[in-house]
């Protein structure tokens, strides 16, 4: 599956160590899951954390939802026993928190293979530090396991010094530098959160700008948003609508040996079709996940 094309409009981030939360999130309409071990576990809980997500990962129950797993970084004690425990736990893929240079993701790398963990088993990586977003085009070619980037605006901003506007202009460069390294590199890429929960009108208009900007979907601290970003990241019916007009009109003119084709007064190029099947299958995707979720809850 295309880094880019599976359905991550919202990824929500779970506690560990809550068991409840780890249960609920089975019922939520969240395209994808971090299931934390880091920042969300106090240290004295981590061991506990660990058991729970792997117990709640090998009961399963989560659909098609993506599930992530967030470890501790190496250098802590929880790193190596997180991801040995993650590796074989039944996740998509490790999420690595604050991550600096390739060299950081070959060594967790190393450890996942070690401890036997699935060829299928993607690496992702939370880009959070200004180091992190200067190396970001590094880290992306880092190993095929890569499958995307997770943007950590909260512990960037705390770094950069810089405030929490509603228009992100202190942090758009940094967006702008991770979303070209992982396009570059063929990888997804999530939105980081937006902490106002009393906030609506603003997390509407975080994610709209997101969308906007080129981001795959948003992560997500509370289940009362996930609807909201499922809308904003979703193509609209008249996005859908006209791609499809765009693909007929290009096959059509394929099969006719023509080399020009125009739909409604526009010229539509190679590139507009590719992103209009793009759109396409990302809708097509979004609708099985949908109608996977409300069979499994009715």
């Amino acid at each position: 599956m295309a880094a880019t094309t599976r359905p991550r409009r919202s990824v929500l981030y779970m506690p560990g160590s809550n068991p409840r939360a780890l249960d609920k999130a089975r019922t939520l309409a969240a395209d994808g899951l971090i299931l934390d071990l880091e920042d969300a576990v106090a240290p004295d809980a981590k061991d506990d954390a660990r058991r729970q997500v792997v117990e709640a990962l090998m009961a399963g129950g989560y659909g098609d939802r993506e599930l992530l797993v967030r470890v501790n970084g190496l250098a802590t004690p929880w790193g190596q026993s997180d991801i040995v425990a993650a590796a074989k736990s039944g996740a998509d893929a490790i999420l690595i928190p604050k991550v600096e240079s390739a060299d950081m993701v070959r060594q967790v790398e190393a450890t996942m293979n070690a401890a036997g963990a699935p060829a299928a088993m993607a690496i992702w990586c939370m880009i959070e530090t200004p180091r992190g977003v200067l190396r970001a085009a590094e880290i992306a070619d880092s190993t095929p396991r890569l499958a995307g980037f997770v943007l950590g605006t909260s512990d960037l901003a705390k770094d950069l010094h810089c405030a929490h506007t509603r228009d992100r202009q202190p942090m758009l460069t940094a967006l702008g530098l991770c979303l070209l390294a992982a396009r570059a590199s063929g990888l997804a890429a999530l939105d980081g959160v937006h902490l106002d929960l009393d906030d609506d009108e603003g997390f509407e208009h975080s994610c709209r700008q997101g969308q906007e900007l080129g981001f795959d979907g948003k992560t997500l601290i509370h289940p009362k948003t996930i609807a909201t970003a499922n809308r904003v990241f979703a193509p609209t019916e008249k996005e859908i609508e006209w791609s499809k007009a765009i693909i007929a009109a290009h096959a059509e003119a394929v099969a006719a040996g023509k080399g020009v084709v125009v739909v409604g007064g526009r010229l539509i190029e190679l590139l507009h079709v590719e992103n209009a099947r793009r759109l396409v299958d990302l809708a097509a995707r979004i609708a099985r996940l949908e109608s996977a979720l409300k069979d499994s809850s009715s």
